[in-house]
């Protein structure tokens, strides 16, 4: 303990609600904690541990009570004073729970300049923050990859880097190792304790005993009290918890009995990326065999559970479930689409509980929730409701029949999310870390859930990174290994990037080529002009010479034109099909055709090719700039060129931060929303398999859903922005400094000359 006398943050009286008073989340805290100190929070789901790092992170105002923060009195009886909350929050770090959140940028080295950006951090010590803060955590060989497109595991590493970065007085971490490998967390644990040596002060949530290990103090928390508080050694109740071997590593010689999950020489790369996330992946798993699915974060176990639920499709190998091809591979490489029949029969078969449970909850009640599976099944109100009493009951959560999902802690929502799958009774069942985030008591149920249903001869699959969890549950272990770890065993380095794909436009090094490297300004208005000029284009030689030059362009930026089609292709679609339209509008010209009262003349023709072909122009242009930029480059182009109009009142800096935050959230939303379509889907969901009409009815199903996931993605963003220091209208300094180079010049001139040339071509027409 390297603690001083001096308080960090005293509570008095704290009250907290988030129903105007019904309940009370946290209720008469009080709490001091003194510099230098390693606190533990503990306690049951739902007992106000979040809500309490929160209100000592800064992040949230309580509804009663004194609160003072480094000295700062932030909250007294005269209410929340915020310029104290904006001095305090500069000297106080915060990692949430979801770490995806917790993310601004699309790359790494962008989001951990982030927060000393916000602090005016000078230039030359924000590249050294950077570089030792991802070296804390293991992912310095990772600056230039994105982060949204990492596993939980590496998402919540970068999102500790953030606030390492900010070189923050005090830490506050909401159970930052839930989804860490047993290397991950270990080595988040020695951080911990090095910034602990230097004099931060660290206040975890979490629910491993053996990290109360390296606590000073542990802090209990039932129903918003503190009910104790006192060394780490007396454990407070909490069972400690034993490591043991592996029961059996990697898909061992065993007898035989009937396969229900079989695997062969499976292989997984993603959509946009160049390596593979695994390959040559082949196992067994019998009817009624309990088996775990162990590896590092990143190493594509998730990926794999999707394959086996058909929401994922592997890009080579063969797989079937209880004698249900899932996926094979055809003759030219391509692998076989599954069935509508074959898939219905698939999701009567599988269930799946997902790594997220809030994206796979949809309904407006847990009940309701619950019963969504039955439902599927052709199954009455009544007995569905009754089928998913019994499921609730099995986990000891029918209290909370009548709430909202999404109203609920992270730990009760993944054991609603449970209770919906084996609502449907699923012969197999694969669980995506159903442990993680839940207490002693909760976990507990799920452990006697999976022995129950071991009892009735159900199949199983587990991932997990516990080895305890691993050791009571699974009847076996199967380690899968990345692509790149397989290769570094050959005599390689040892990476952990498994999965990681490089954003279109980047070479394999994170750099984003020829056209990556130009001042973003340049590369801004260079692409307006060209997509603009492209309206202009009249005739068919300006069209070949638009072509030649975007042609050149890609060339020399060393672009996959096949790449960038394939990542707008549906608007690409969309354009092509609204350009094409113009045949049926244009009357000039001999007709070549009738479509009843409507002619189709030569003109309408010409016309509607050379629209076609100009929307494409605009499309692909748009996608080269976006794969040669990234959205923190955009917004300070955006908001250097703004800048002028600053001294008219225009908001500049907060209209740049809107551009970038949206580029960084859309494709989160996105995911939001394919997330629990695949939630759905998994339970047998007429989205997937049902007739047009109901298809649309279970699309228009999902608006609320989406809905409360954009407000929480909204709210935590505001949260995030605030841990993270920003604040409107102050000085920042900038990591990445835009500098006008000689090949700027030369790419403005090359532009110019294209203008020309097309002004030349369109006035001889």
């Amino acid at each position: 303990m390297n603690a001083s006398n001096e308080p960090v943050v005293e509570l008095h009286g704290v009250r907290f609600t988030y129903d105007a008073g019904a309940t009370w989340a946290l209720d008469d805290v009080d709490l001091t904690v003194r510099r230098g100190e390693h606190i533990c929070l503990v306690g049951p789901n739902g007992s106000g541990k979040s809500t309490l790092s929160r209100v000592i992170a800064g992040l949230v105002a309580p509804d009663a009570g004194h609160v003072t923060l480094l000295g700062n009195v932030v909250y007294d009886e005269s209410g929340a004073h915020a310029q104290a909350y904006r001095s305090a929050r500069r000297s106080i770090g915060a990692v949430f729970q979801h770490p995806e959140d917790q993310i601004v940028t699309t790359v790494t080295e962008d989001d951990v300049a982030f927060g000393p950006e916000n602090l005016a951090v000078a230039h030359d010590e924000i590249g050294g923050r950077i570089a030792s803060s991802l070296d804390d955590v293991d992912m310095g060989d990772h600056r230039a990859s994105d982060p949204t497109r990492m596993s939980g595991g590496q998402q919540q590493r970068v999102a500790i880097a953030d606030m390492l970065a900010m070189d923050s007085a005090v830490l506050v971490l909401d159970e930052p190792t839930a989804m860490l490998d047993p290397r991950g967390r270990n080595g988040i644990m020695r951080v911990l304790d090095e910034l602990q040596r230097r004099g931060v002060t660290i206040i975890l949530v979490t629910h491993h005993a053996d990290e109360m290990e390296h606590a000073d103090r542990v802090i209990q928390l039932e129903s918003g009290h503190i009910v104790a508080d006192g060394p780490a050694e007396e454990r407070l109740r909490m069972p400690d918890q034993t490591i043991g071997l592996p029961k059996r590593i990697r898909d061992m010689r065993r007898a035989r009995n009937e396969p229900a999950v079989e695997v062969r020489d499976a292989a997984y790369c993603y959509a946009d990326g160049e390596r593979n996330v695994f390959e040559h992946v082949s196992f067994t798993v019998d009817k009624g065999e309990t088996v775990a699915l162990m590896g590092r974060n990143g190493a594509g176990k998730t990926t794999l559970a999707r394959m086996l639920c058909a929401l994922e499709r592997p890009t080579a190998g063969e797989i079937a479930i209880n004698g249900i091809a899932v996926a094979a591979t055809r003759s030219n490489g391509a692998t076989k689409t599954l069935g509508r029949k074959d898939r219905r029969r698939l999701r009567e078969t599988v269930g799946y509980v997902m790594q997220h449970p809030e994206r796979q909850l949809f309904a407006e009640t847990v009940a309701e929730d619950v019963a969504y599976g039955p439902r599927n099944q052709g199954m009455n109100a009544a007995k569905a409701a009754e089928r998913a009493m019994q499921a609730m009951r099995m986990l000891h959560i029918e209290q909370l029949r009548d709430r909202s999902p999404f109203g609920l802690s992270g730990g009760q929502q993944r054991l609603v999310a449970i209770a919906g799958v084996i609502a449907c009774r699923p012969s197999v069942l694969i669980m995506d870390e159903p442990t993680a985030g839940l207490d002693e008591e909760a976990t507990a149920r799920v452990h006697g859930l999976i022995h129950e249903l071991k009892s009735r001869g159900v199949t199983m699959l587990i991932i997990s990174h516990s080895q305890a969890e691993v050791d009571e549950l699974a009847d076996r272990t199967i380690m899968l290994e990345s692509f790149e770890a397989r290769k570094n065993t050959d005599g390689g380095e040892p990476s952990d990037a498994a999965g990681m794909s490089v954003p279109a436009g980047m070479d394999a090094e994170g750099e984003r080529g020829p056209l990556g490297r130009l001042d973003p300004r340049v590369s801004m208005i260079a692409t307006l002009a060209i997509m603009f000029s492209a309206f202009a284009i009249g005739s068919f030689r300006q069209l070949l010479l638009a072509v030649a030059f975007i042609g050149t362009v890609l060339a020399v930026g060393r672009l996959s034109v096949r790449r960038l089609i394939k990542s707008v292709h549906m608007f690409l679609a969309l354009f092509v099909v609204c350009g094409l339209l113009n045949v049926f509008f244009v009357r000039s010209g001999s007709a070549i055709a009738h479509l009843g009262p409507v002619s189709i003349t030569d003109d309408g023709i010409r016309v509607a090719a050379l629209y076609s072909c100009r929307f494409a122009v605009v499309i692909v242009v748009g996608a080269a700039f976006l794969a040669t930029i990234t959205p923190t480059a955009m917004t300070d182009a955006l908001e250097s060129l703004l800048s002028p109009f600053a001294r008219f009142g225009l908001h500049v800096q907060e209209i740049a931060l809107v551009l970038s935050l949206a580029l960084r959230f859309l494709p989160t939303l996105g995911a939001e929303t394919k997330a629990i379509v695949d939630a759905q889907a998994a339970r047998g969901g007429t989205i997937e398999t049902g007739p047009f009409m109901a298809r649309v009815r279970a699309m228009a199903a999902i608006v609320v859903p989406v809905f409360a996931g954009t407000i929480r993605h909204a709210d935590n963003l505001s949260l995030a922005l605030d841990a993270r220091c920003y604040e409107e209208g102050v000085d920042r300094t900038h990591w990445r400094v835009m500098r006008l180079r000689r090949r700027d010049g030369m790419a403005c001139c090359a532009v110019m000359a294209y203008l020309v040339a097309l002004t030349a071509l369109g006035a001889l027409a």
